[in-house]
């Protein structure tokens, strides 16, 4: 199971909070206000009262094996640079700082952040399914019935030919393309013969319960918090 840690709760981190928290609760969430931890402590495995500044204690908090580390220091750019160089030092695997322009952007990148984020209402739709799936690279709704999708072949299909496999059928999505996970370039599927290989990589186009679907089937383990956070995200708005 994935870890992470939300260090902030402005808007944008509050946000990515409550949408991973309906997958997981291996969160680590910290913020200087008492308040908003007491409101918030629930949604997480552990929650901190403290200056985010505080690099040693910061070390000591985050673990070394954590997948992702969120920002969310609210207008505070200067804040947001130290804890990303931090959090780069211990080599955190993603630092994802939001950040109110481009300008912000580019310093962030350049101390450390692996994505930039802005404060408009979908960043956290699109992020939170990335972050909480291993097999899923990118995900891109279209709108709220449409959603394009590129994923890691399901184990169970792997070894299946495109015509066994029969995804349209059977999960009501359509293969747009197909690469190897090792390399950029996508084709199309070559023939209903192809057989799937355990690193192919599938670009897809269906609704969001069908794809919730073909992505659950290669992540037993995330299978139920997927599905929660599917009719979540399209049934309500951020």
């Amino acid at each position: 199971m994935k870890q992470f840690a939300i260090i902030g709760l402005a808007p944008f981190g509050i946000r990515m909070l409550e949408q991973l928290s309906l997958i997981t609760r291996d969160i680590i969430i910290i913020d200087k206000n008492p308040d908003v931890i007491n409101l918030y402590k629930d949604l997480a495995r552990e929650a901190f009262i403290m200056d985010e500044v505080n690099e040693k204690v910061l070390y000591k908090i985050i673990p070394p094996e954590i997948d992702a580390a969120i920002l969310d220091l609210g207008s505070s750019l200067e804040a947001a640079i130290m804890i990303t160089n931090y959090l780069k030092k211990l080599q955190v695997k993603e630092i994802i700082v939001k950040a109110d322009n481009d300008q912000q952007g580019d310093v962030l990148k350049i101390v450390g952040a692996t994505k930039v984020v802005f404060p408009d209402q979908e960043t956290a739709k699109s992020l939170t399914p990335l972050l909480a799936s291993a097999s899923l690279f990118k995900y891109m709704p279209v709108s709220t019935t449409l959603v394009m999708a590129e994923l890691l072949i399901p184990p169970d299909l792997a070894g299946k030919t495109a015509r066994e496999a029969n995804v349209r059928k059977n999960y009501g999505i359509n293969i747009i393309a197909i690469r190897h996970e090792n390399e950029k370039e996508f084709q199309m599927l070559p023939h209903a013969d192809y057989v799937f290989l355990p690193d192919d990589v599938i670009l897809v186009a269906g609704i969001p319960s069908k794809i919730q679907a073909l992505v659950a089937e290669g992540e037993v383990e995330h299978a139920s918090g997927l599905r929660n956070f599917f009719k979540f995200m399209f049934s309500s708005r951020l």
